[in-house]
């Protein structure tokens, strides 16, 4: 935004101070044009003057001696011509070129006054030709023209102009160390909005206060609206810390009296005769387990939310071999083989305290979770540059393709899986941990059936 901004002031300056140099070196142009106009018409009306006695008692030679003594001092050529348009006397020695005085001298003969001409530039070589025409008793009975070089006029008027030019290029200087700190000032508010906003979205994700705008300067409209984020941003922070300080604090609480609950029922194991009454407390025992299995799953989700700017780097194929010789036990109770293919050359990761064990847990606890008997459950990683991919592929029931996108909100459930046991949050937590890991969780249904979960971590350096 500060370029473009830049680029429009820049363009208005430039505008500003070159549409009024180039009217103005037009018009010194025209002015240097008009006194030299003005100086040859009257030297050539003078001698159209001085020519009218000559001309009529045919004795021009006493008009010679003027004309040469007036071409040596300033160098401008005189010609005499007759009724016909014949020169019949000049003030330089040598046949004269008709040609270039053929159309001043026709407008002279037709009684019409000389005009100036094009406008002169420094590079327009052409002389300047008058002709004016000789009037005895009202009769035109001849013309006097005059051939002046310009080179003095326009080396006069191409150094004005280059001092034009300098002084135009120093006001655009001028203009500009004005300008472009005004802009700065001007957006300073708007950087720091721009910052403040990228911060307030890193402490929804990691948990940490945002910083706020404060004072930055800039109009007192923009600090208005500075002052009003600060106090957004303060209370969406207040929000989530209240919501978290909620999941986690029920879920803290709720556990005691749930051990509580557990406990009395299990002392009634046993002590129930009757089948229905049975039934009810063998189901009131899994439904203690099940809201237990919740609130763990809740604290779990509130400790990745506030986890904030913490984290460790943990050595990744270290993690997944561990996670994968304890799971290797559950799944051979449910006649699932585990497999790994790790290929990370030691590569590292930067993630939240036990982070990556979580995350793994998760992942193979819902793959076995859903895996039939005599199928295999395989982890994957590879590094591919700066980044490394960690996947997790099991061979259920999987899930529809449009499904994907909702599989990791919390406690979604899809309607194929609602007997199975789970409450929903295992994807919910393992994104967030990957999220506030800088990577990404991607779903997929890949060939022969089932899911995969893919991570994307960035290598820890």
């Amino acid at each position: 935004m500060r370029v473009r901004l830049q680029g429009i002031v820049v363009t208005l300056v430039a505008l500003l101070v070159f549409g009024l140099g180039i009217p103005l070196a037009l018009s010194i142009a025209s002015s240097l044009q008009q006194k030299l106009f003005l100086d040859r018409l009257t030297d050539t009306s003078r001698f159209a003057s001085l020519a009218q006695r000559p001309l009529l008692d045919n004795q021009l030679g006493r008009l010679e001696p003027e004309l040469r003594r007036y071409t040596e001092v300033y160098g401008v050529k005189v010609v005499v011509v007759n009724q016909d348009g014949d020169p019949v006397l000049s003030s330089v020695s040598g046949a004269v070129d008709r040609a270039s005085i053929q159309v001043p001298v026709n407008e002279a003969l037709a009684a019409r006054p000389p005009e100036a001409g094009p406008l002169l530039l420094p590079w327009a070589a052409k002389p300047l030709v008058l002709a004016e025409p000789i009037l005895i008793d009202g009769e035109v009975r001849g013309a006097v023209v005059t051939e002046s070089a310009t080179d003095h006029v326009r080396t006069q008027l191409l150094w004005q102009w280059l001092l034009l030019a300098a002084c135009a290029l120093v006001a655009f200087g001028l203009a500009l160390l004005v300008a472009l700190p005004v802009v700065r000032w001007t957006l300073r508010p708007v950087r720091r909005l721009d910052e403040a906003t990228g911060a307030l979205v890193a402490s929804v994700v990691s948990g940490r206060e945002a910083e706020p705008v404060g004072e930055s300067g800039g109009p007192p409209e923009l600090r208005q609206l500075g002052r009003s984020f600060d106090r957004m941003a303060a209370s969406v922070s207040e929000a989530l810390a209240a919501q978290r300080a909620f999941v986690a604090d029920a879920s803290h609480q709720l556990r005691n009296p749930l051990t509580a609950l557990k406990i009395r029922l299990g002392n009634l194991d046993g002590q129930v005769t009757d089948e229905t009454a049975a039934a009810d407390l063998e189901a009131a025992q899994v439904d203690a387990r099940r809201l237990n299995q919740i609130l763990d799953e809740l604290l779990s989700m509130a400790r990745a939310e506030s986890a904030g700017g913490e984290l460790v780097s943990e050595d990744l194929a270290e993690v997944i071999a561990d996670r994968v010789a304890d799971w290797s036990v559950v799944g051979a109770a449910r006649e699932v083989s585990l497999e790994s293919a790790v290929d990370v050359d030691g590569a590292r990761v930067l993630v939240p305290p036990r982070g990556l064990e979580v995350v793994l847990d998760a992942l193979l606890d819902n793959a076995l979770k859903f895996s039939p008997s005599g199928t295999s459950v395989e982890v994957a990683a590879k590094v591919a540059g700066d980044r490394v991919t960690v996947s997790v592929r099991d061979h259920g029931p999987g899930l529809r393709e449009d499904e994907l996108e909702r599989a990791a909100d919390r406690f979604w459930r899809s309607t194929a899986h609602q007997n199975v046991p789970g409450s929903g949050l295992g994807l919910a937590i393992v994104t967030e941990i990957v999220r506030h890991s800088g990577g990404e969780l991607k779903l997929s249904l890949p060939e022969g059936g089932g899911l995969r979960i893919e991570m994307d971590f960035p290598v820890a350096r």
